[in-house]
């Protein structure tokens, strides 16, 4: 074996070594995430803790459903970089979930304001089922926008993305990671809206939301990504509207936005 095909093996080794790296942690989110929402409440509606507490658990289950559709980017980031250590495609990684943690906080800003505001109005068999139904049609219907198409493009083609934001250094690394999170924010905030109106302390429907993240940023054909995302999610809003009862894994719940965990 010459010196440049040990050079180029070592390379793709590395490159798998960083991706098993993110797969792995997001293993041990997942793992994490069972154990710190262990019975609560799985309807929507539960209420969602303290803050810094939600905001802790967010970032773990981001973690856990973003990193392994990520990890192409990731890993053509760590490749362009040339560099041996973890440290910058680690920064990547972090800018990226930091964004996320952000966009959290306003998650649960909106949800106490709901609840303040509205209050009973949104018990489940009063607003609350509709309020469910809407989201999820509303979220359907995000799929087939502009923005959700740009957006998408941006990250199922992490070699332009980086090329049009490059920065060198790990302060530059964060800021890309923060660019791409926002990118991937504007592509999968209607997802994560969905998550809430099905439950957001719901691992089943945690893992089935990651899942069609995966699908739409990873399955070669975009176009039969997004359709079958947008049926599921119009199916969903018509199943919580005419029959919730019938969805698998769907918990009904007693309450409202007012509901303890």
């Amino acid at each position: 074996m010459s010196a440049g095909e040990a050079n180029v093996l070592a390379a793709a080794r590395g490159r798998l070594g960083l991706v098993a790296l993110l797969v792995a942690l997001a293993a041990v989110a997942w793992w994490s995430t069972i154990r710190s929402m262990g019975g609560m409440g799985a309807s929507p509606g539960t209420d969602l803790g303290a803050l810094g507490w939600f905001v802790g658990v967010w970032i773990v289950m981001m973690a856990a459903m973003m990193l392994p559709a990520v990890s192409p980017t990731v890993a053509l980031y760590a490749r362009m970089t040339r560099e041996r250590g973890l440290g910058r495609p680690l920064a990547f990684s972090s800018g990226y979930l930091v964004v996320w943690g952000a966009a959290g906080v306003a998650a649960y800003g909106l949800f106490a304001l709901g609840k303040h505001v509205l209050g009973a109005d949104l018990a489940w068999h009063s607003g609350g089922r509709w309020l469910a139904g809407g989201l999820l049609a509303g979220a359907a219907l995000y799929e087939l926008t502009p923005l959700k198409d740009v957006c998408l493009g941006k990250c199922r083609s992490p070699f332009g993305f980086l090329m049009g934001t490059w920065r060198d250094g790990a302060s530059g690394a964060l800021g890309m990671g923060a660019k791409h999170g926002a990118w991937c924010l504007g592509c999968c905030w209607a997802l994560m809206v969905a998550l809430f109106a099905l439950g957001v302390m719901s691992l089943v429907w945690m893992a089935v939301v990651a899942a069609l993240i995966t699908v739409e940023k990873v399955l070669p054909w975009r176009r039969v990504a997004v359709l079958s995302v947008t049926a599921i999610l119009l199916a969903l809003a018509v199943g919580v509207l005419a029959a919730p009862g019938s969805i698998p894994g769907f918990v009904v719940p007693h309450g409202g936005m007012t509901g303890g965990m």
